[in-house]
């Protein structure tokens, strides 16, 4: 059994108001501090508890729950500053898989969310140990403990017997399960950020009077940026910075900040950490940087025993634009202009492009996080922050690392739902992924894993800070398209041309248009013009004509956005015709996107502002203007796709495969490489279809199984086997095609000479038939968690790596992009004439092989090569899996960093 809680200490996690607790495990010592909850309880609440008003009763507690460890018994306590607020606990009674549990929480601290978190804890707990359902009686008064456990997410089942009433509590996982922890979290985490990006009382700790400095910066912001609420320095040598209050410390102020800002030397941060959270302080953000692990260590232990939340550090800081607070803690250029896109970065020098990026284009910022080293608050925070803001309609990330991608991807797919999530992918190389590991002291992500993440979550990933800007520029201004079929107008033949090769290489459809629409073009353009796509019409074209022309063509129904190529010419000019006003006016009336590239444009992306108020994009180069638009469709398919679902798998034995993998790694303690018949029997367990074989370990063993298993025209294939063998094909341990006892057993002859002292048997197979030869796998990573991979197969599939991925669990629709997304995909399809694959087989393997990673947090890594594709079938032909020693976590934990 494993989870945080229960294996690696304390954790810490949110209450309902924003307040932090620590959950951990009740230890002997603990006895004073339960002893004393149990004390502070009124005569009621003891009497809800156990039924009567009796000492012992609460003594017995006491015993239990700081007695010795014992089986099937999990007791978790919530502290603040050595304070027990509360403790759950459950019992099996040391057998069986179901489990008493009981709940005590501090009077006071009823309605603060501190018995549900406790809950959640022991649920995660529970479920490592086995235990399937929890069971309570309640007294049928104790409305608030009915109400903890039908509000829980898990579908509690009440019976009433008198005064009581039986809660049976099953822990099975489930979508409304999470989705009930989520929404929890969401106001838990929104309440924290509160004091961090809505203060009504700021202290920037270390303004220095030198000009130049970090906080005198900072400090400099907040003023001129009209901060609404009371600002102070923090300065032991002034009485006053910049016109603006100061005070030699914290303790010293007066009043106690909400945020404060810390721009001090590293070897000092620790004890302004420590200071502040004695006084009271709800946010840090630490500018400075160059802390080591001691240092660190020191600030996080502080923020987490007071309770505050923490950015950065090695951050530029935060800003929120709202007029009721104005805050502008950074020591950025510029003010960002208000607006309403979110923005959350690692980068200060990514910070700084897209604040500056923002407020030049009129989109401006809502609020802005640079989390910098990301000790504590991160992308998922800002998610839900700005999910609930109810400003915020566009969200730009800039993240080098992840701590919990399965949350962030769980909380992303939600939130993109309402607004869209734009980011950079970075460090899609080595390199690039060597400097973020660098720049941001966190472990880097490989590109694939990351790239399933982002698709996935239907969160738009694009390549460049430019891009970012590009896109975002298009989708605050414009619609969404319907799909990608795009029609190009333009005033010059060349400009059209480079258009139409820009929407090709991203990936866009250029339709023809139909004879109708061609002649309604033709009777509104002037003479010369060439109707097809693009439409060419010509310098001569008019102001009026153009403007027409493109509103005809947006009301086409086969087309889906209008990207206009403008080129200034001697005959606008001289009949002061302005094809952009044409543009501008029409698309007002237009519900379809339209996006505009002028080749003579000095900045990459400008709005054009419209008569109806909205603007249109305007690109400098056409691949831009293709890109964003090719990301617009990408975002409308998602959306317009329903969420998919984890079908449910019939004939599963998981129970059988963690007897596998446990009896496999009692025998290896440091885990390895599944030998033959263990391999067998764990893809048993979850129905993986496999080609029949037989284990030989002499000549005469190998000839009697081929005999057994040869095919109809007798052949088989015989692979050598050792311990640690991973490539038997590079190893040249197969022989293949071998037909008749003298093959058989000059093959196995063979196999023992080579690898004498290694060798220990060989498996024999028929022969298998014609087909696709595909590859199947999965990498569990240590972040991340199970990357499923499909594509092509055979002796090739490392060098050709034509593989897509997505990762577990595999919904219905991840499962179609798998086998969809590969370019041997035409292949399954029966391109060649041959006929489709059985591809319900093939769906079956993938999520098969994807609710096997799900299930065994042990297993490595998985490869089935080849797995053959027929239209008869799917079965694999040879597999391998690796095991370690590794326990499973709860992702969906409510816990912070």
């Amino acid at each position: 059994m494993d989870n945080d809680t229960i294996r690696r200490g304390p954790v810490h996690a949110l209450l309902t108001d924003g307040s932090t607790v620590c959950i951990r495990p009740v230890a002997a010592e603990d006895r004073p501090g339960v002893q004393g909850l149990y004390e502070g309880m009124s005569s009621e609440n003891l009497r809800l508890r156990f039924f009567a008003l009796s000492p012992t009763s609460a003594a017995a507690a006491v015993d239990r729950a700081c007695g010795p460890s014992r089986p099937g018994y999990r007791a978790l306590l919530a502290e603040r500053k050595e304070e027990v607020l509360g403790l759950a606990e459950y019992n099996t009674g040391g057998s069986g898989t179901k489990a008493d549990v009981s709940l005590a929480v501090a009077d006071g601290l009823h309605g603060r969310g501190v018995g549900t978190l406790l809950m959640e804890h022991l649920v995660s707990a529970a479920r490592a140990e086995g235990v399937t359902a929890f069971a309570a009686d309640v007294l049928s008064r104790n409305h608030e403990m009915l109400k903890l456990f039908a509000d829980l997410g898990l579908h509690a089942e009440r019976h009433f017997e008198g005064p009581e009433v039986h809660c049976t509590i099953p822990l099975a996982a489930s979508d409304s399960y999470l989705s009930a922890v989520e929404e929890r979290g969401r106001g838990a985490d929104t309440a924290s950020l509160r004091p961090l990006l809505r203060p009504a009382v700021v202290a920037v700790v270390g303004a220095g009077r030198r000009p130049g400095s970090v906080g005198r910066a900072v400090l400099h912001h907040l003023e001129s940026g009209g901060f609404t609420g009371r600002l102070f320095a923090v300065n032991p040598a002034a009485t006053a910075v910049l016109g603006v209050p100061s005070r030699p410390s914290v303790s010293a102020l007066p009043v106690t900040p909400d945020l404060a800002v810390v721009a001090v030397p590293a070897a000092k941060i620790p004890a302004v950490a420590e200071e502040c959270g004695k006084r009271g302080v709800r946010a840090l953000v630490v500018v400075s940087a160059g802390l080591d692990a001691d240092q660190a260590g020191a600030l996080l232990e502080a923020c987490r025993t007071y309770g505050m939340r923490l950015v950065g550090p090695n951050c530029l800081g935060v800003s929120h634009t709202d007029p009721g607070t104005r805050l502008d803690a950074t020591f950025a250029v510029n003010h960002p202009r208000p607006g309403t896109a979110g923005v959350a970065v690692q980068s200060g020098g990514v910070g700084i492009a897209l604040l500056d990026g923002l407020s030049r284009l009129g989109i401006g910022v809502s609020s802005f996080v640079s989390l910098g080293d990301k000790y504590d608050v991160s992308g998922n925070d800002m998610l839900q922050w700005w999910e609930s803001d109810g400003r915020t309609d566009l969200a730009l990330l800039h993240l080098e690392s992840f701590g919990n991608p399965r949350a962030f991807s769980r909380t992303a797919r939600r939130v993109t739902r309402r607004i869209p999530l734009l980011t950079v992918d970075a460090g899609r190389t080595a390199a690039g992924r060597r400097a973020a590991a660098s720049h941001t002291a966190a472990a880097a992500t490989r590109t694939m894993t990351r790239q399933a993440l982002f698709t996935q979550a239907g969160i738009t990933a694009t390549r460049s800070v430019g891009e970012l800007l590009e896109t975002a520029a298009l989708f605050h201004a414009q619609p969404l398209p319907t799909g990608d079929r795009v029609a190009i107008l333009t005033n010059a033949g060349g400009a059209g041309v480079l258009a139409a090769d820009a929407c090709a290489e991203a990936g866009l459809t250029l339709p023809p248009p139909t004879p109708e629409l061609v002649d309604d073009l033709l009777a509104v353009l002037p003479e010369g013009a060439a109707v097809g796509n693009p439409v060419d019409a010509t310098a001569a074209v008019s102001e009026e004509q153009f403007g027409s022309c493109l509103e005809r063509i947006t009301r086409y129904g086969g087309v889906d956005a209008v990207l206009v190529a403008l080129v200034p010419t001697a005959v606008a000019a001289a009949t002061g015709d302005d094809l952009v006003r044409a543009v501008t006016g029409s698309v007002a009336r237009t519900p379809k996107p339209v996006a505009v590239v002028r080749l003579e444009q000095a900045m990459p992306v400008e709005l054009l502002p419209t008569p109806g108020g909205t603007a249109v994009p305007s690109y400098a180069e056409p691949q831009a203007a293709a890109r964003a638009l090719a990301h617009a469709a990408h975002r409308a398919a998602w959306l317009a796709r329903p969420p998919g679902t984890v079908p449910a798998l019939p004939d599963v034995d998981t129970a059988r495969a963690h007897d596998v993998v446990a009896a496999c790694l009692e025998a290896h303690p440091d885990g390895g490489w599944l030998d033959p018949a263990a391999l067998t029997a764990l893809l048993d367990c979850y129905g993986i279809p496999q080609l029949p074989w037989a284990w030989a370990d002499s000549e005469e063993a190998a000839v009697r199984a081929a005999r057994r298993l040869a095919g109809h025209d007798g052949r088989v294939v015989m692979k050598g086997y050792w311990p640690g063998l991973v490539h038997k094909s590079a190893q040249h341990a197969v022989h293949l095609d071998l037909h008749g006892d003298d093959q058989v057993r000059a093959a196995y002859r063979d196999l023992e000479n080579r690898f004498a002292g290694l060798l220990t048997g060989a498996v024999v197979q028929p022969l298998a038939g014609r087909g696709i030869e595909l590859f199947a796998g999965v990498v569990q990573d240590e972040v991340f968690g199970p990357l499923v991979l499909f594509g092509l197969g055979g002796t090739a599939t490392e060098v050709l790596a034509d593989h897509a991925a997505r990762l577990a669990p595999l919904t219905d629709h991840d499962v179609h992009d798998l086998i969809t997304s590969p370019r041997c995909a035409p292949l399954l399809f029966g391109a060649q004439g041959a006929g489709p694959v059985d591809l319900a087989g093939l769906e079956q393997v993938l999520l098969r092989l994807s609710r096997m990673a799900g299930d065994l947090p042990q297993l490595a890594e998985t490869d089935l090569n080849p797995v053959l594709a027929t239209p008869d079938g799917v079965s694999v032909l040879d597999a391998r899996v690796r095991l370690v020693p590794r326990r499973p976590q709860d992702p969906y934990l409510r816990r912070l960093r």
